[in-house]
This record gives C-alpha cells, structure tokens and sequence, in this order.
C-alpha cells in the first residue's frame, strides 16, 4: 500500500502521536488559539441536526470544479434536518463548521484520497458533503472521539459516517501529516491564502458594538448597571483583558467590548431585556447619518436592511419625532406577527411593513409622499467584513458569500452583477421627486461597489424631471482622526478593515430645496402648533380688529401716504433708530468733501410696513443736538501742518424737519431748542460747501 519503508516508518511514528496532534491540526488558527488560551475545554464535537445543517450549506456553496479536476463526486439531493436546526444557535455553529470546510476544502478532499477512503468506500454521493464537515470537525478535535449526550437523538446518516472516520483514524492522521509537510506548513491554516487568514486574524479580535435601546433605558443607568456588573467605563479597550468598555466616538449610543466578554455579556438582562443590542458598527454608521438629516416629521424609506436590528435602531433615534419608518422588501407576510412582536419588545412603533419589493414601488405612492431620506443597503460583497458568519447571518445576506469569503473575494463576474444591481437601486431611489437625500452603505472595499456606483448615477441622473439635481455631500458623521479626515477629502465617508473596526462606505447625495417650496417661519410654527409640539407656548393670533384695519389701509389711496401721519411715523422711526449705536458708513470718494454719517434706511422707498404707533399731529418733538468730529478736509496747501493750521475742527448739528427730504449731511441750524436753553453764538448756520476739483 504505501511506497517505501520510510513512508511506512513516519506512518507508525504518526499512529504513536495521534494523541498529540495539535501540531497537525488547525493549531494555527486564530480562533482556536484564542479558545485554547481562554481555558475552554477541549472540544467534544457538534449535536446531530449541526452537522446536517453544515452538510446542505456545504453542498449548496461548495466550490464546483470542472469534471477531470473533481476528486469527489457530490450528489443533489440535500439531508433531511430536523426542526432544531431553525434554532438561531444551532444555525450559528452549521454556518461556522460549514465555513470552515469550505475553506479547506482542497485539503479535505485531498485528504480523503490519500487516506484511501475514495474510492474504497461504497457511501452514497449525497453523504459526501456530511463527510467534508465531519472530517474538518474530526480532526478539529485532535482525531479524539465525539461525546455525546443522553438526550439526544441520534440521526443515522450521521453514525455511518462517524464510524467510518473513526475505522480510518490512523489513516487519516498520516495524510494530515503529509500534506502539513509537502506545504512546508507549521499547520495547514497557513496554507489558506494571506487574504483569508488576515481576514480570521481581524475575526478573532475584533471588538464587539451594542447600540443602546433609549426607548427603554438611558446612557447612564447602562453604565450605572454595567458598573455594577464588573464593566469599568475606559477611552479604549484595545490590547485589554478585563471587563471594560468604552463610548464609540462617531456614535453617541454605541458602546464597544472587547471580543473576548461576548459570553459573559448575553448572560446581563441588558441584553436580554433589548435594552442593549449587539450590531456591527457599519450599520450604526448608517442609521446616525440619516438622522442627521432629518426634519422633524420627515419620513424614511429603507431599503435592503437586512438585520430588523437596523430598522429598529432607525425607529429609536426618531422617537421623539413624528418621523415614520417605511421598510420595503418584506414578501412573506408570515412573518409581519414575528416582526411585530420583536419591535413591540424593543420599543419601536412608528414603523411600517411594505410587503413590496424596492424596485416595484410606485413613485407616487401615496403611502411615500412624506417620505424625505431613503436609506439604501444593497447587497455587496461584504469583504469589508471580519466574521462572514455574522454578516450573512444578522444581515440575512445570500450564503453563496460564504463561498466567495472562502476564496478572498468574489469573482469578476459576480462582482460585476453586484455593481450592476446597485446602480440599478441608486437610479431608482433618485426618481423618488419628493426625497430630499439618500444615504448609500456598503460594507465592501471594492470601488466598483461604492464610488463608481455613486458617481455613475449622479452622472446619468434624470435631468428632465422638474426638481432639483442631485449632489454629493460631505459626511455628516464627526471624522475622528486624520486618516478619516484624508479618506473622506472626496466627500465619502471610509472605515478601512482593522483591528478595531470592519470596513465601511458612506455616500450622502442631497438635492438643494427648491425656491417655490421655502416656507415661512408663521407656518412653521402653525404646523409645529398643529402638531402639539409648542405645548404651553401661545402664538399671537390677529384680532379681527387688526385684520379690519389692515383691510382699511390697503384701500387707502397712494396719495395719503405723504400726509401728516406719515411724517409722524418717519419721526417716531427716526427717534427709535437714534437711541441704537450708530455705525459708521463708507467714506465718500472724494477726499475734498467730508465724511459725514449717513443713514440710508430713513429713505421713505425703503422703509419698512410695520410702525409703531403714531404720534399725534400736534406735537413736535425736539431733537438733541449731536457733535461729531470731522477729520481734517485735504486742501491744497503746502504741508499737512498748514493743512492743520488753517482748518479748525468742525461741530454739526441735525434736526429734522417736516415732511422735506433733505441730505442728513446738509441740515441747517436747528430751529427748535430746548425749552430754557439759549442759543449758542458761535454755532455756524451752515455747513461749509467745498467746490470740487
């Protein structure tokens, strides 16, 4: 069977370690690194109903190859599971082993052909995918056997295979073996391509965000209660082992763990009770940016949310407005009695189901015409993602993204009907005439996904609908760093894949209101009243004697405008306007004439509708003389010293007088004083006239 004696001799060396095959297992990888320095017990293996629903996602996004280059023929026809496997754990660990095997699935199944399992064995095709998963699970477990509980019922598919593995155990460590040293491999995690172990790597530490649910509890009594529980609040919980947390700085209400706490953290009624959720960052990201954008009683319109988390978290931050949350894409209504019950949970109740497909929606529904921001997630690639798992799962995302994130990255073609697809909904979202702004999201790091679609439908955009154009906007988030501030120099919003953050693509396009749709502050605060938002706050109303007598003065003829009555209010305007801080106008342009004060708002073409009440007729009131000082008046004399000899200082006064419209500058000597006040001798009676060069 095997080809030499020294083959035959590492076989028996393998057969005597199989106990210590750490070295030979996935001990390179991240995640089981951090389990074994955790201090978690060794791994026992999965229920029953995990590995079948592992198996199906496994034969549903495996990687097909070409028929002389496949080693193993897998069948059609999926296994039949169990009703446990629509629990949301045991979905979870399906999707994570099924991940897994994907990964390694060249070497599963190079492994399978050197243990001589193929084509020895006579187990039907359709079984082949519930080895691949088995086997990964098999030798994750260092080759040790599965502990299984009492209650648990058996599934017979999965006891054939286990007893198969467990006959060829040695077998299989031997090819294990090799394959580690034909790659030269500490282990064979370090035969996954760079892009997927970076990717693990970042999955492993990642921190975890929660968003806080205000419509059940405050900032403070979350900290206050996490306090209590062990949390100490710090600025940063990197490279941090103990219960810690901090406040994220672009969003006020998301708080952000170390990702090592994510146990500890479901077990706190925080997170039981929806008073703290857990969500990726991105999708804060997104809902914080619509609301800056919000009006008071502007609706929203979101499409592809994915996670009803985001459309919960949408809901929350307009609690407090009359805002209402329109969702779109929701085909099954069997699941309206679910959603809603979740959201009563939460809190949420300005927000309605449309069991219509984004791309179908009537421009002028009716239910959409308050509708001023749409939040736009399209499916993307997600490789801007850390944990696929998570993504797909929390964002009910296609699982054939399991199968690109297992290679590093969709292929060109798919890439390209996801671009496609997303300029087709941005086109779409822009031929809404009453939207006012879109906020575009994705978490890729392909540009074919985020600014080649954005500048691609502001450049085709339909200018022959009569509204306003779009335009890109600068971010509306606060740019915390100086890479965010230079990633956003074009005015899109970037968050590159790191250790503390998945990656992120923001977008806001906003049209410029139009002019004939401006409203006044009167209706602005009759709609705000209408509303009950000025409870306690009386508007002043018009009497129907105001309105009679605004009806009487519009049907005055324009000659009584200049009567006795309209000089009185030029005076009371005029004795108004002198008790305030004068300032200083221009100087004239020539510098022959001196500069005096001017106030052009007492023309009488220019004076405002609203006086205040006139003065009788009979009484004239006198004016106080004011001083000013003039600067010397530049004449021709041989120096500024005779300038200065020659001219002494100037003193004017003002008056007002009757109905004539004269220059402020040259008013003539005030006819009126004071009563017991003696007129001074040495005042000039006119103003000093200079002819001009």
């Amino acid at each position: 069977m095997f080809n030499s004696a020294n083959e035959l001799e590492f076989l028996e060396e393998t057969t005597a370690e199989i106990s210590q095959l750490s070295s030979l297992a996935l001990s390179g990888d991240p995640a089981c690194s951090e389990n074994s320095s955790a201090g978690s017990p060794e791994k026992t293996g999965y229920p029953d109903s995990v590995y079948i629903l592992a198996a199906n996602i496994f034969q549903g996004t495996r990687l097909e190859k070409s028929p002389e280059k496949a080693l193993i023929k897998y069948g059609n026809e999926p296994l039949p599971s169990s009703t446990e496997s629509e629990d949301e754990s045991f979905q979870r660990l399906s999707y994570e082993l099924a991940f897994s095997a994907l990964k390694y699935q060249d070497i599963l199944e190079t492994i399978l052909i050197d243990s001589y399992i193929f084509p020895s064995t006579t187990i039907p095709d359709h079984l082949n995918s519930l080895i691949i998963v088995m086997l990964y699970d098999f030798q994750d477990r260092k080759f040790q056997a599965r502990l299984l509980s009492g209650n648990e019922e058996s599934i017979a598919e999965v006891l054939e295979v286990e007893n198969l593995l467990n006959s060829f155990k040695t077998k299989l460590a031997a090819a294990l073996a090799r394959c580690r040293i034909k790659h030269d491999a500490l282990s064979i995690y370090h035969i996954l391509p760079e892009t997927v172990r970076n990717q693990e790597l970042r999955a492993s530490t990642l921190p975890l965000y929660a968003w806080i649910n205000t419509c059940k509890i405050s900032p403070e009594e979350v900290y206050y209660t996490l306090k209590k529980n062990g949390y100490n609040k710090v600025k940063s919980v990197l490279h941090i082992d103990n219960k810690v947390f901090a406040v994220d700085q672009h969003c006020y209400d998301v708080l952000i763990f170390p990702s090592h706490l994510k146990s500890d953290l479901l077990n706190i009624d925080l997170f039981k009770d929806y008073k703290l959720i857990f969500q990726d960052k991105s999708r804060s990201l997104a809902v914080h940016s619509v609301k800056a954008l919000l009006n008071m009683d502007d609706d929203i319109l979101m499409v592809n949310t994915g996670s009803w988390y985001t459309v919960a978290h949408m809901s929350v931050l307009t609690n407090n407005n009359t805002s209402k949350i329109f969702v779109c894409g929701v085909q099954s209504q069997a699941k309206d009695p679910d959603l809603k019950n979740l959201f009563t949970k939460m809190g949420c109740k300005n927000i309605e189901i449309l069991h219509e497909t984004f791309m179908k929606l009537e421009l002028k529904d009716h239910r959409l015409q308050k509708v001023k921001v749409i939040l736009l997630l399209p499916r993307c690639s997600g490789l801007g993602v850390s944990n696929p798992v998570e993504f797909i799962l929390n964002e009910h995302e296609d699982t054939d993204l399991l199968k690109d994130f297992s290679q590093g990255g969709p292929s060109e073609d798919k890439l390209h009907v996801l671009a496609q697809q997303q300029y087709e909904q941005l086109a779409h979202a822009m031929k809404f005439t009453r939207a006012q702004a879109i906020v575009y999201c994705t978490c890729s790091v392909y540009p074919e996904e985020n600014e080649a679609i954005v500048k691609k439908a502001l450049e085709f955009q339909d200018h022959e609908i009569k509204v306003q154009p779009y335009r890109l906007s600068p971010p509306v988030l606060p740019l915390c760093s100086l890479k965010e501030i230079h990633l956003s120099t074009d005015k899109f919003f970037r968050m590159e894949p790191s250790e503390i953050t998945n990656g992120c693509f923001i977008s806001v396009l906003t049209r410029e209101r139009d002019p004939s749709e401006t409203v006044s502050v009167k209706d602005v605060l009759a709609r705000a009243a209408a509303k009950g938002l000025l409870e306690g706050i009386e508007l002043g109303k018009s009497s129907k004697r105001e309105k009679k007598k605004k009806k009487q003065k519009m049907s005055l003829p324009k000659s009584s405008i200049a009567d006795n009555s309209g000089i009185q209010m030029k005076i009371a305007e005029f004795l108004s306007r002198e008790t305030n801080v004068r300032k200083p106008s221009k100087p004239t342009t020539n510098p022959l004439v001196p500069t005096i004060m001017k106030n052009t708002s007492a023309r009488p073409h220019e004076r405002p509708t609203n006086f205040v009440r006139s003065r009788p007729e009979d009484r004239m009131i006198p004016l106080k003389p004011i001083e000013i000082a003039l600067p010397p008046v530049i004449l021709p004399f041989p120096s500024p010293q005779g300038i200065r000899s020659h001219l002494p200082t100037p003193h004017f006064y003002y008056r007002w007088v009757g109905p004539k419209t004269v220059l402020p500058g040259y008013l003539s000597t005030p006819s009126i004083l004071r009563r017991g006040e003696k007129p001074k001798e040495n005042l000039p009676s006119s103003l000093p006239r200079h002819s001009r060069p």
